[in-house]
């Protein structure tokens, strides 16, 4: 039976361990230049209906890397852009290939794929979670600190599918989290409400981002303005300006706080320059791990 990744809902905790300890392997092997060409004459179909940097080339060579081949699909060069529908879409895509990557602005487009495909589906961002993200940011949290069981994280920012993605990751692993959003600005409401039901850590909006930071060992941030929200663009940067990731926001953490983001930055609004590029900072760290953890979700979805 095909099993699907759209959510980290999706995964349990030991799916989610099995996963973190083959990136830890696939990893290992690609820094002593060892081949591991496990999907070797795999294919995957990768749907781009946003703009993407790291999710396109970790994907990409990821598959290289294993021995596999990845078909780039922009919306704008296939039939999607005349309006065939991804129901139509996932069955025809799914004769050809393996698996499908879809990155794209509605969560229920990329259900209606997964629901028509018969290879499994992989959700590479959408308006409401971004599972590839928070799963590679646990990773490199576990490489650094060996385990983030027992840590507190704070996400600092828009609530947005980055937010949205971290609250499934501390209801699955039970870990506590703190959301420093402006008012107006929250996470979604039906996964604030399965938090609120399911949890057994400490999941809380705080709406001070101060007291949000307070203690805790990794602070997480995104973009203020989120791609399809431009519009929006110089009232978010007057609600959002006391949300910066700065030195005085640190100065309330940990002193060995972990500070990350999940790319691109728009440096002096959400983030600062000193902290992205400072001591604290283990941004390019996550990036990097996207290649190793995606490819062992690709291993884990479509190896035989």
């Amino acid at each position: 039976m095909k099993k699907d990744l759209l959510s980290i809902y999706d995964l349990n905790k030991e799916d989610i361990e099995l996963i973190f300890a083959r990136a830890l392997e696939l990893k290992k092997k690609h820094k002593e230049g060892v081949s591991h060409r496990s999907l070797n004459c795999k294919t995957l179909g990768m749907i781009f209906e946003k703009t993407s940097t790291r999710t396109r080339v970790s994907f990409e060579v990821g598959m290289f890397q294993l021995g596999g081949h990845a078909v780039y699909l922009s919306a704008e060069a296939t039939q999607i852009s005349r309006g065939e529908t991804m129901s139509d879409t996932g069955k025809v895509l799914s004769r050809y290939l393996d698996g499908i990557m879809i990155r794209t602005s509605s969560q229920d487009r990329v259900e209606k794929l997964a629901a028509s495909s018969t290879v499994p589906v992989i959700n590479g961002l959408s308006d409401l979670l971004h599972p590839c993200q928070i799963l590679t940011d646990l990773f490199t949290i576990r490489e650094k600190r060996k385990n983030y069981c027992g840590l507190n994280f704070a996400y600092v920012g828009d609530g947005n599918n980055v937010t949205n993605s971290w609250i499934n990751a501390a209801i699955r692993l039970n870990f506590n989290l703190n959301i420093g959003c402006p008012e107006g600005y929250e996470p979604n409401e039906r996964i604030m409400a399965i938090a609120a039901r399911e949890a057994r850590s400490k999941i809380e909006i705080i709406y001070d981002p101060l007291e949000a930071v307070k203690n805790v060992d990794v602070i997480s941030t995104d973009v203020w303005t989120s791609m399809g929200s431009e519009g929006q663009e110089e009232e978010r940067r007057k609600v959002f300006q006391k949300y910066q990731v700065n030195a005085g926001l640190l100065q309330q953490a940990k002193k060995d706080v972990l500070v990350m983001h999940c790319l691109p930055a728009h440096r002096g609004e959400e983030i600062t320059d000193e902290v992205i590029d400072g001591p604290h900072s283990i941004v390019f760290d996550q990036a990097e791990n996207r290649l190793h953890l995606q490819k062992a979700i690709l291993e884990t979805l479509i190896k035989d």
